[in-house]
């Protein structure tokens, strides 16, 4: 799924905490997608895992840890003539602390039923009901701007997790 000839720029995390029917989303205010509801993330640090990345941006983000987070996918996210990120997404179940708001991030819970995919990045929509059903899977996604131009996705072979 994700091209051969594609390399990205930079390594990144998002991570979810899905818990009571719900998942836990972010309004982002400031850097790539502000404006737009998405997991919490960001770039991993030199020296730093993904895993590492995903906990340490999700508690900077929300002030709150997820508990036993794990990789369900990854997605190649690539902005023509712009930035191309490899995104680690992860998936927590639990949650210690209650999420608060910070310069980054407002918290913002959702029902998974009613997830409110048109204030999201638009190839949301084709991967994240993957990680809602606990099924690995890798994405690529190309955009001009903020306009989706294609999205491809595979689940990986009913693994559960990377």
């Amino acid at each position: 799924m994700i091209r051969d000839d594609w390399r990205p720029e930079i390594d990144a995390t998002l991570l979810y905490v899905v818990r009571g029917g719900e998942i836990l989303l972010i309004h982002k205010k400031r850097g790539i997608g502000a404006g737009k509801l998405n997991g919490a993330g960001g770039k991993v640090d030199p020296g730093e895992s993904p895993l590492e990345a995903a906990v340490r941006e999700f508690e900077e983000e929300l002030r709150a840890h997820p508990v036993a987070p794990r990789k369900l996918g990854e997605v190649a996210f690539d902005v023509v003539d712009g930035v191309s990120i490899l995104i680690h997404v992860f998936r927590s179940d639990a949650l210690e602390g209650e999420p608060s708001e910070t310069d980054e991030a407002v918290p913002v819970w959702a029902p998974v039923d009613e997830i409110p995919y048109d204030r999201m990045w638009a190839d949301d929509r084709y991967w994240l009901p993957h990680l809602l059903e606990n099924r690995a899977f890798e994405a690529f996604a190309r955009f001009e701007g903020d306009r989706l131009l294609e999205c491809e996705v595979r689940c990986l072979d009913g693994a559960t997790q990377w």
